[in-house]
């Protein structure tokens, strides 16, 4: 059989003209494989609104703060105002969940939300938090489950803390604004008992006008025994923070020129913190 094969003369002009084959050859790109975690709940959840997420997946992440590890939670969204010293503001499903008040979150078990604060009740500071140390996050949605308590109308997450670590570490961060970060941690093992330590101090001042001068500092102590399922854990922690308030400023002030948009109504507003 006979094929006959026509170029069309247009093809063939555009061709000439370009100073190219009319006939392209073949270019074989490398295979790319996309792969991503999957729920660490599959298969044990009890609900389609409830589920766990690896530590694969937020690790890899990028944290402006502790609270943002919470963001690994679907539909979950941390900010924050007044300064890195204060509880992140919470958003989930629609609510806003102002510094936690909707949304119930615990460490190791021990609740965050403060059943009495000035700010509201439900305040969850989450600055004590060091991401590096955190295994896993388990979460559910809205107010199905009666152990979430009694800030779990939109739902909770639960965070933990690894027992041992690979090897033990430490790390200097530095950047702009005069962000500096110092974190050591490490953990020893012998038969079944392990102790684990980590220390974290931090300081910031940001863009503002007013620099923030955040100085935090965090230490955590671990003991633990047996495994997770047949032994026991004893965690001690200990954060305090100081900094300079950055607040709300008004638009229009911004919009007249009158205010720089990272300026301040109050240059001694600020506050400080400690949990123990």
């Amino acid at each position: 059989m006979h094929i006959l094969l026509r170029r069309s003369p247009c093809l063939l002009a555009t061709a000439m003209l370009a100073g190219v084959p009319a006939w392209a050859q073949p270019v074989h790109l490398p295979p790319i494989e996309v792969s991503g975690p999957r729920d660490a709940a599959i298969g044990t959840a009890d609900s389609a609104s409830e589920g766990a997420v690896e530590k694969a997946s937020f690790q890899a992440r990028p944290k402006l703060r502790p609270g943002d590890i919470v963001e690994a939670v679907p539909g979950v969204v941390a900010t924050q105002h007044s300064g890195d010293g204060k509880a992140n503001q919470y958003f989930l499903r629609g609510f806003n969940l102002d510094h936690g008040t909707d949304f119930a979150i615990t460490v190791d078990g021990m609740p965050v939300n403060m059943p009495s604060h000035g700010h509201g009740q439900g305040f969850a500071d989450l600055n004590f938090l060091i991401p590096d140390l955190v295994s896993g996050v388990r979460y559910r949605k809205g107010p199905y489950f009666a152990d979430g308590g009694d800030f779990a109308l939109a739902g909770t997450a639960s965070l933990d803390y690894v027992s041992a670590l690979d090897a033990p570490f430490a790390e200097v961060t530095l950047g702009a604004n005069n962000f500096r970060r110092l974190l050591a941690a490490g953990s020893r093992t012998v038969q079944d008992q392990t102790w684990l330590g980590a220390i974290e101090l931090e300081g910031n001042n940001g863009p503002w006008d007013t620099p923030e001068r955040l100085r935090k500092a965090n230490a955590v102590l671990r003991y633990s025994q047996g495994s997770p399922v047949r032994g026991l854990s004893i965690t001690a922690m200990a954060y305090q923070s100081r900094w300079n308030s950055t607040d709300q400023i008004p638009e229009r002030l911004v919009d007249s020129g009158e205010l720089s948009r990272f300026g301040s109504l109050n240059t001694t507003d600020g506050g400080k913190t400690r949990r123990l």
